[in-house]
């Protein structure tokens, strides 16, 4: 029979310690506490969207469909019609949503580290995440002629869940969805502030070198010389450049 002893290295002679190796530092292998991730559902079916839902969701982003939106002293821009969200979902080529529990929202919103407690109603809190039960925290959606061309638009995540590369996610569920219809001109309409994250999904400059220009309606007051450009409910004009042909 086998015999296992342990010994402590504190009872061993000073001779002998140095040919054990070294204790591991506890310390250095304690990870620093981290929420787990929320579970999230993805879904590609418009009719998943609720249109209030979304409306909400453009608010707390504080994005808007308006090329030139009205914002207010706060630096807030004008809710979008929730009707008009509801034309719109219906007629783009690709949807995607993201969905968690309610009870994350909430959590995550005042920065609780306590996301499903004991007690309550329990079946719930473990059931997976829905349309039916979530809640609404990422959008995307593109528009294509549905042969060649697709463009992508309002990319939107809740703040409280920014920086879990949610966004990311929607964006190449999107890019997956239309490659898988043959369409590989795809093109996103992004402010400045976001080219950056469309460069991490994969975007860069056009290699023809186009732009995307906005069509802004002149007013017969105005000479000749002059161009407009529309700027929400405001006008502003400006002398055309001087090498400008067409």
């Amino acid at each position: 029979m086998a015999v296992a002893t342990a010994v402590q290295v504190g009872n061993l002679p000073s001779k002998f310690r140095r040919f054990l190796p070294s204790p591991p530092k506890i310390a250095a292998q304690i990870k620093p506490n981290s929420a787990p991730p929320p579970p999230l559902f993805i879904s590609t079916n418009p009719s998943h969207v609720n249109p209030h839902h979304l409306r909400e969701l453009y608010v707390v982003c504080n994005h808007s469909c308006h090329r030139f939106p009205t914002i207010d002293a706060a630096g807030r821009v004008d809710p979008i019609d929730a009707h008009k969200l509801r034309t719109a979902v219906s007629h783009s080529s690709v949807v995607v949503s993201v969905f968690t529990k309610l009870e994350f929202v909430a959590s995550q919103s005042s920065n609780s580290s306590s996301v499903v407690g004991i007690g309550g109603n329990w079946i719930r809190r473990v059931a997976p995440v829905t349309p039916e039960n979530g809640r609404l925290i990422g959008f995307g959606r593109a528009v294509s002629d549905l042969g060649l061309t697709a463009s992508i638009y309002d990319i939107m995540v809740h703040p409280a869940f920014r920086g879990r590369g949610i966004g990311r996610m929607i964006v190449k569920r999107i890019i997956r969805m239309l490659i898988n219809r043959d369409i590989y001109d795809i093109a996103a309409l992004c402010s400045g502030k976001e080219r950056l994250f469309f460069r991490g999904c994969g975007f860069g400059e056009d290699m023809l070198g186009s732009t995307t220009m906005m069509y802004a309606p002149s007013l017969s007051s105005y000479s000749k010389d002059e161009q407009m450009i529309s700027a929400g409910r405001k006008l502003l004009a400006f002398p055309p450049p001087r090498d400008f042909q067409k």
